[in-house]
């Protein structure tokens, strides 16, 4: 494995970088890695990490459920299971936000499973997948074409709404996307990024075990102030933040099976509930939608 070691924080520049915690990755290489911490703004990313030739490898898993729609296991028959009650939730706030249909690109659509409940619902769908195997599956379902790269898309040609669902966290370069979200974004248009949230009350119970730092894979792990001051830089405003409940208990199922060897549906109920219940004052729960406009 080749690997790239980060000098300065990827959101404020600082040089001032601590360490913060050394997770291990559950899923394929059972390798441990290490989270640093910007002493100056207080974000979290993984450093070292795989570079650009290395990454790909640690998705080579039949459990990675955003790139396969048949991964077997229990937790993940009741992650497809929940899955199809939020996509029609995720629908309904595009809806609401944009009041009524139009266009969308969904970045890192994976196998296809948002936008094809967009294009049922009547939006104009586009979608953006870097993973061979997910964006062959996800073209054939649309019967569209399905980007490779944020970089093929004109930036003549905008859109209403764009969506990353539990991606920003895997993207290397952060100034070069949020810059290009900018550009394919319609001035009154909406973006709606959702990302774990590593002060929620899951991720200070479980610690290292907290299954949604999903080291290397997640690069970069944020808070509501850093993914706000984020994108600030680029006249992204944050107008508003809606919890994702079902995360909790999905992530805490995932936590204590690595903390444990085994799976305790009822730790992770308990826990799951005590992280939401927790967040209604605090608002950090344990993923979060994020939803900017331009400044």
């Amino acid at each position: 494995m080749s690997t790239e070691t980060l000098t300065a924080c990827p959101v404020c520049g600082s040089s001032q970088l601590s360490h913060f915690l050394t997770c291990k990755d559950y899923l394929v290489s059972q390798s441990d890695f290490t989270i640093q911490e910007c002493t100056e703004c207080s974000f979290r990313f993984t450093n070292p990490r795989p570079d650009q030739h290395s990454i790909g490898q640690f998705y080579k898993s039949e459990q990675y459920v955003s790139h396969n729609d048949e991964s077997k296991g229990f937790i993940n028959f009741l992650y497809r299971t929940v899955r199809q009650y939020t996509l029609k939730g995720k629908v309904n706030l595009i809806n609401d936000l944009n009041k009524g249909t139009g266009s969308i690109l969904d970045i890192g659509c994976g196998t296809g499973s948002f936008l094809e409940a967009c294009s049922k619902r009547g939006w104009v769908i586009q979608g953006m997948e870097p993973d061979s195997d997910a964006r062959k599956i996800a073209s054939e379902r649309l019967n569209s074409r399905i980007g490779e790269s944020l970089q093929e898309f004109d930036p003549d040609k905008k859109y209403d709404v764009i969506t990353l669902w539990h991606v920003l966290e895997h993207v290397a370069e952060l100034d070069q996307v949020a810059y290009k979200l900018k550009q394919l974004l319609k001035p009154e248009g909406t973006l709606l990024i959702a990302v774990p949230n590593n002060v929620s009350a899951d991720a200070i119970h479980y610690k290292q075990y907290w299954a949604a730092y999903d080291v290397p894979r997640h690069l970069h792990h944020f808070t509501p102030a850093t993914i706000k001051r984020l994108m600030a830089t680029h006249s992204l405003t944050l107008k508003d933040q809606q919890p994702m409940y079902f995360d909790s208990f999905y992530i805490a199922m995932l936590s204590t099976k690595y903390r444990d060897g085994r799976t305790n549906l009822v730790e992770s109920f308990i826990q799951g509930l005590k992280s939401n219940l927790s967040a209604r004052n605090s608002g950090n729960y344990s993923s979060v939608i994020y939803i900017f406009r331009h400044q």
